[in-house]
């Protein structure tokens, strides 16, 4: 019999053209979304862009201008009120050479050097973190200059020489990047299956049509686990249809400005499923517990709409700390989803044991809902309860 409500449950949803295409939108909106968000930043970020660079008193500084158009900066003529410019985002930075600098600077002594930036603009970063990196870079080369006139060697002054060498992979700096891609999949378990969900419990009650449901000799557990597995293939769909959003994405959106590299091969297609779907499971169980209680289409609409918190909150908070991952972790629905995720992203391989603890979870935690959804078909006051 459960097959029979299976069949039925899947059969009325697919004639519902409206709600499978709302479903449908969010596996293009959600890599839409990040893809666009990522080459947006790329661009920021690109470096071989030339540095446009106003500056106010530039006669005052000609061995300073002569370097900076020899490393690709142009320079503009100054606007008429600098911090204004800076402000309202007319120039990303304007460089001030005071009227003591000539003098400071054959004197030998520190010729300062006014940068005005808003760190605010995400968009002016990359081109004021060159600006700053030549202007250091022409102060170190006019100082060494000044030693060895001096007949002083320039590396006495430097005690220390740091060498910075960063260990990261570019997938684990795609993983650092692609934080938001893990919570679209999460939400993506819930958002499917959602309408089929609705449907099956509070859309029967408010059509008149859950008491002649119960009628048939069929038992609780089977009706509900006939529409929990109907509320199952609509929301393992979205999933896959989402991931294949973000796999077109990774052929289109190029992230070397960012040093990154996003590659989506059929082992990290397969792994990403294997860690997604089974929180689809629990997804699907509990939103029919849930609608469960709701008299109304629109009253579970509203419950639902708030479950949707439930996938974001562990993502959110992942986004912000950086976790290391234990066996334990796996055991939470969502934070396991979320991790396992991140580490295939960055190309590491998660041990079996932590999808099996996954799916172990997910499944428990369904069978749960599924046992007190069922018990509650029993009562009359879920049964009878409809709306006015």
């Amino acid at each position: 019999m459960m097959r029979v409500v299976f069949a039925k449950e899947v059969r009325d949803n697919l004639r519902d053209r409206r709600s499978i295409l709302s479903a449908m939108i969010y596996p293009v909106i959600g890599p839409l979304v990040l893809g666009l968000t990522l080459a947006l930043v790329a661009e920021w970020q690109r470096t071989d862009k030339p540095v446009e660079l106003p500056v106010v008193g530039v006669e005052r500084a000609p061995s300073l201008v002569t370097f900076l158009e020899q490393n690709g900066v142009k320079l503009l003529p100054a606007p008429a009120d600098p911090e204004a410019a800076v402000r309202e985002g007319e120039a990303k930075a304007v460089l001030l050479v005071p009227e003591s600098y000539p003098e400071d600077f054959r004197a030998g002594r520190p010729a300062r050097l006014q940068l005005l930036v808003d760190e605010s603009r995400n968009s002016a970063r990359a081109a004021n973190q060159k600006a700053q990196r030549l202007l250091t870079a022409y102060g170190s080369q006019v100082g060494a200059q000044r030693l060895l006139v001096r007949g002083i060697n320039p590396e006495l002054v430097s005690a220390l020489v740091v060498e910075r060498v960063d260990l990261a992979t570019p997938g684990k700096l795609a993983a650092s990047l692609l934080t938001m891609l893990p919570l679209f999949l999460l939400m993506a378990t819930f958002v499917g299956g959602m309408h089929v969900a609705i449907d099956a419990t509070a859309g029967e009650r408010e059509r008149g049509s859950f008491e002649p449901l119960l009628i048939n000799p069929v038992s609780r557990w089977d009706l509900v686990a006939g529409k929990w597995a109907a509320t199952l293939v609509f929301s393992s769909a979205v999933v896959g249809f989402t991931l294949v959003g973000f796999v077109v994405m990774s052929r289109f959106v190029s992230l070397g400005a960012l040093g990154v590299e996003l590659h989506f091969g059929l082992g990290e297609v397969g792994g990403i499923l294997a860690a997604s779907l089974p929180l689809a499971l629990l997804a699907g169980a509990l939103q029919m517990l849930v609608a469960t209680f709701a008299r109304s289409f629109k009253e579970a609409q509203t419950y639902l709409s708030l479950l949707l918190f439930a996938p974001m909150l562990p993502g959110i908070a992942l986004g912000l700390v950086t976790v290391q991952p234990q066996a334990w972790m796996m055991a939470v629905p969502g934070i396991a989803q979320q991790l396992l995720v991140t580490e295939l992203i960055a190309g590491e391989s998660p041990p079996a044991l932590w999808y099996l603890l996954a799916v172990a979870s997910s499944a428990l935690l369904s069978a749960v809902c599924l046992a007190v959804t069922a018990r509650l078909f029993t009562r009359e006051a879920i049964v009878f309860g409809r709306s006015s």
